[in-house]
């Protein structure tokens, strides 16, 4: 049965709200460049202080990286998270934080008392790398036991996702209406041992073929105001999308815990199954 999502976060009108942006490439920068609208826009809405945003990304600008993303060429070298931050605070006057180093379960970023943080936006491209976010973020303890929601975006050449979940922590605990992560409902996606291919594009046209022009910012479109209208309304009827370039066709991920509760089961007897083979 489908069913509304309210927002588990009720520190908004007393302080920023703190989003955690893992990874500044494709979908990263794309994301990235849409928050300080969101940032103005709760300013207007009579939220104290909009949002506190840290962008973590250990990669630096390749010649490859300046076709589909947000880069020059006197960037080349230089760290992505840092350019980018570095830019968004001049041109909207903000303070946020980028933190050149890749994210591990050990990083700690430096918040206050509470260490919460209340939105993490993940736009990586291996499974090793989900992998390891879902091991901290699914945690009763450490620097990462109080993340509230995980939000995660992924393509192919010309298709992707986005899913919107809560981590089972110290935040979130076990109920039937929490928000399934993306690796519970899809644990391919964290599975290294399915294969992938870290490796970087060799040339510009190799880059578009792996990842066409656009599908980047229609994700983070899509996700940003999905994320907009849970901050704004406090809830939300659907927590992820699927999109098809080819087709024209999104189709919304509902906030279904029936629907959750048969693909926990699947996924248990494909699991016994293949033990049994």
């Amino acid at each position: 049965m489908k069913s509304i999502h309210t927002l588990a976060i009720t520190a908004g009108h007393q302080r920023a709200l703190r989003i955690l942006l893992i990874g500044s490439g494709g979908n990263g920068s794309a994301v990235l460049a849409g928050l300080p609208y969101l940032h103005h826009a709760m300013l207007a809405w009579g939220f104290r202080s909009g949002l506190e945003v840290t962008v973590v990304d250990g990669d630096t600008v390749s010649p490859t990286n300046c076709v589909r993303q947000p880069f020059g060429a006197s960037d080349i070298g230089l760290n992505k998270a840092t350019v980018l931050v570095s830019r968004l605070n001049l041109f909207h006057g903000l303070a946020w934080r980028a933190v050149s180093v890749p994210f591990t379960r050990e990083l700690s970023l430096g918040f206050s008392y509470d260490r919460a943080v209340d939105f993490v936006i993940s736009c990586v491209d291996t499974s090793a790398a989900r992998r390891a976010m879902d091991e901290a973020f699914n945690s009763a303890s450490g620097s990462w036991s109080k993340v509230h929601y995980w939000l995660d975006l992924g393509n192919n050449a010309g298709d992707g996702q986005f899913v919107l979940g809560q981590p089972l922590n110290a935040a979130n605990r076990r109920s039937r209406s929490r928000l399934r992560t993306v690796a519970e409902l899809f644990p391919s996606i964290v599975d290294p041992t399915l294969g992938e291919d870290p490796a970087p594009s060799c040339s510009a046209a190799e880059a578009l073929d792996r990842q066409e022009p656009f599908i980047n910012n229609v994700l983070a479109t899509s996700a940003l105001s999905m994320l907009t209208r849970l901050i704004r309304y406090g809830e939300i009827a659907y927590h992820g999308a699927f999109y098809n370039s080819a087709s024209g066709r999104g189709i919304p991920l509902a906030v279904d815990p029936d629907a959750w509760e048969r693909s926990r089961r699947r996924a248990k007897r494909a699991q016994a199954e293949a033990v049994a083979a």
